[in-house]
């Protein structure tokens, strides 16, 4: 962990409200004029596209499997490496996976290829992570030993299935069935790879819908934010002024001394209200340090 060069990460899988928190934060830096260091972890995926298709083969044939949750496909050492620098002297390498073809043209690589590795912006207040290892710990590494403020962004089960199995089938042409045994292929790496991160994170925002999620394979819409709580668990109740959070965030309650619940369309305002007096911290400290 930094004064001078603090870092915030995110993590969660896809789908499970990363954006939302990418955007509430975006918000609290522009309103602080704070310059942050945007750091995406599909940037260390350890293969490009065409590479991981390759690779997922290559494990099925010899009876595995191999997906993005793992550490195997992941560039973990350099993500380390990256915040060890930056906690040290605000420097670092990243790089950029290009996800489509209008970032093709803006970066000048192929869909589904990386940016070349280059240093970091060595003028920034804060580095900011959204990502699927913001707060993972293997063997090897130990990648939130390294972060100040860590975020956890998690649905229900059920709900996260829903919204992959829409996802994919809407917008990459899959079929249920093909969504499911990726699901299932997933499982493992999401059980000891994934879940046991929001067991380190400082803050955790989990969705909860209120309709019947019984069998999410059936499903046919998302649930939306007016069908919805949020659940903030802190795993510091004391660093909390919960009496502020609930008069700021109508409807809201506790459900557990740690514990409270929001509506979900108020998760947006409930991060800037939670995240804004800790980052206006974080920047008064770097300011003493000098």
């Amino acid at each position: 962990m930094s004064v001078s060069h603090p870092i915030i990460a995110v993590t969660g899988s896809s789908g499970a409200g990363t954006s939302t928190v990418k955007h509430a934060f975006e918000d609290i830096f522009r309103r602080g004029r704070i310059k942050p260091v945007v750091v995406e972890g599909d940037s260390f995926h350890r293969f490009n596209r065409d590479e991981m298709n390759a690779a997922v083969e290559h494990a099925e044939a010899k009876g595995s499997a191999l997906t993005h949750f793992s550490p195997e496909a992941n560039r973990l050492d350099r993500l380390e490496s990256l915040f060890q620098t930056y906690s040290e002297t605000g420097a670092g390498e990243t790089r950029h996976y290009v996800h489509d073809e209008e970032e093709a043209l803006k970066y000048g690589e192929a869909s589904g290829t990386f940016t070349p590795w280059q240093e970091i912006d060595n003028d920034s207040d804060l580095l900011f992570y959204e990502g699927l290892h913001g707060a993972i710990v293997t063997d090897e590494v130990n990648i939130p030993k390294f972060v100040d403020l860590l975020i956890g962004v998690v649905p229900v089960i059920n709900l996260e299935w829903i919204q992959k199995v829409k996802r994919d089938c809407t917008n990459r042409g899959y079929s249920q069935e093909a969504v499911v045994d990726i699901i299932l292929k997933r499982m493992p790496d999401y059980i000891h790879h994934i879940t046991p991160q929001f067991s380190r994170t400082h803050i955790n925002f989990q969705r909860v819908p209120l309709i019947d999620t019984s069998n999410p394979f059936m499903m046919r819409e998302i649930p939306t934010s007016d069908e919805s709580l949020v659940v903030i668990r802190f795993k510091d109740p004391k660093q909390a002024n919960f009496p502020y959070y609930l008069s700021m965030l109508k409807d809201s309650f506790m459900s557990r001394p740690n514990n409270m619940v929001v509506p979900a369309v108020k998760m947006g305002l409930a991060i800037e209200v939670i995240m804004t007096p800790f980052i206006e911290e974080m920047m008064i400290k770097k300011r003493q340090r000098g």
